[in-house]
């Protein structure tokens, strides 16, 4: 079943989950999602696949979170999604999926249940 990994390689987390994933001998499909930015459905689809509100996906340490007002509960989840999509930093991250299965890589052996 093929695995894809929505990627940081700039976190240490991200990077240890590519590797925890390589080295059970997976090659996964790498989305530098930095770069490539997930559209809205995309993320929906991703938060699905988690079992989780698109709220629960946002970093809310980031600087963008706060510049955007996304602490505020009456945002819906088009809103939140679209900002996602705009400002891939707020994406909580690595997130791996396998199949209709999703996990966030928090700690890096949180994936082995998905593998």
């Amino acid at each position: 079943m093929p695995v894809t990994i929505y990627h940081n390689p700039r976190c240490s987390k991200s990077r240890a989950t590519l590797e925890l994933i390589r080295s059970r001998g997976i090659e996964p499909q790498i989305v530098e999602y930095l770069k490539t930015p997930p559209a809205p459905a995309t993320l929906r689809r991703l938060a699905a696949d988690l079992g989780l509100a698109p709220r629960a996906l946002l970093r809310t340490g980031e600087p963008a979170y706060a510049e955007l007002g996304l602490a505020d509960p009456r945002l819906d989840d088009d809103r939140l999604l679209a900002a996602m999509s705009s400002h891939p930093q707020l994406i909580e991250r690595p997130i791996v999926v396998s199949g209709a299965r999703a996990v966030i890589g928090r700690p890096p052996e949180n994936v082995l249940a998905i593998l």
